[in-house]
């Protein structure tokens, strides 16, 4: 059986790093591996959407893999997004991810044509047959990928046996609840792994049955979901919910801006910790001269987080 422990954590979706010139960049990459590592990190999820994986190439998401796991040395569980709107290049990126080393890959469905079930299941049974010893993660997130993870769907993955996980984004905390205990019917008490998704959630998915977080504000303050965690474990879900609601109240902050949330987060990594991470890749919205405003308010809130932690 797989050691799942080690997806048990909490997991923050790596950002998109661009230089200048909005190329990806291998030293933003390299610094973030080491910032989130240094923060007690013990895994990541790369390509994503944070890592704006639908606007980069299959060339450029490869090398931003290589840069993780060249600076990682294996300090890190890497679980890598590999789902592309087409087969074969998915079914690259899976096996890419197999030859440097990753832990997991994952993948939403594809995106624009509504497709029926057993093309879905087609789709992601060839990415792990491309990478048959990395675990399989499905990503549910149906209010941007347009399609939902059904049961009937799920039934379908879990005959594969490398599907250890869901990262399950939708909004409604039972499905959370759903997919755990069907994973568990089907893997064993200790066999599968669902991944909260809205990072907004993170205690009461956790409540229902998650067990550990994948979550694109996570990198830009770990701190904050690492205590959440410790709470959660050590069953104290009232200072938990409290640390919940000041990171909320940042997130919301933060989605005042007129630019791109991940503009926003990488910003304010720059401001306090120096990583030039760059903006983001259009048509994504990178900062407006009026979001000044908001950005300054955010890091504040963060800090002020931080502190009343210690």
């Amino acid at each position: 059986m797989r050691d799942i422990r080690k997806y048990q954590n909490v997991i923050p979706a790596f950002y998109a790093c661009y230089d200048k010139h909005g190329e990806v960049s291998t030293d933003g990459i390299r610094a973030l591996t080491r910032h989130l590592i240094s923060k007690g990190i013990k895994g990541v999820y790369v390509g994503g959407s944070s890592g704006e994986c639908i606007y980069q190439h299959v060339d450029e998401r490869k090398k931003v893999l290589e840069a993780v796991m060249d600076e990682a040395k294996g300090e890190l569980t890497v679980i890598v997004h590999v789902g592309c709107n087409n087969t074969a290049d998915s079914v690259e990126l899976a096996a890419h991810a197999q030859r440097v080393g990753a832990d997991a890959i994952a993948s939403i469905p594809p995106i624009y044509f509504h497709l029926p079930e057993y093309a879905i299941a087609d789709y992601w049974n060839a990415m792990s047959q491309a990478a048959p010893e990395l675990d399989f993660v499905i990503y549910n997130i149906p209010q941007l990928a347009g399609t939902a993870l059904t049961m009937s769907l799920f039934q379908e993955m879990l005959k594969n046996p490398n599907v250890i996980a869901v990262k399950n984004s939708s909004m409604p905390t039972v499905d959370i609840h759903q997919f755990k205990a069907a994973g568990i019917k089907a893997r064993g008490e200790n066999g599968f792994v669902v991944f909260n998704g809205p990072d907004e959630q993170f205690v009461s998915g956790r409540a229902i049955g998650a067990d550990g977080g994948i979550g694109g504000t996570y990198a830009v303050m770990p701190e904050l979901y690492l205590k959440m965690d410790e709470l959660i474990r050590a069953n104290n879900i009232s200072d938990a919910l409290t640390i919940q609601n000041k990171a909320n109240a940042i997130i919301f902050k933060m989605c005042e801006a007129k630019g791109n949330l991940y503009a926003v987060q990488k910003e304010i990594l720059r401001r306090m910790y120096g990583l030039e991470l760059g903006s983001v890749r259009l048509p994504l919205a990178s900062l407006a001269p009026a979001d000044e405003a908001v950005v300054a308010q955010a890091q504040s809130m963060i800090e002020a987080a931080i502190n009343d932690l210690n």
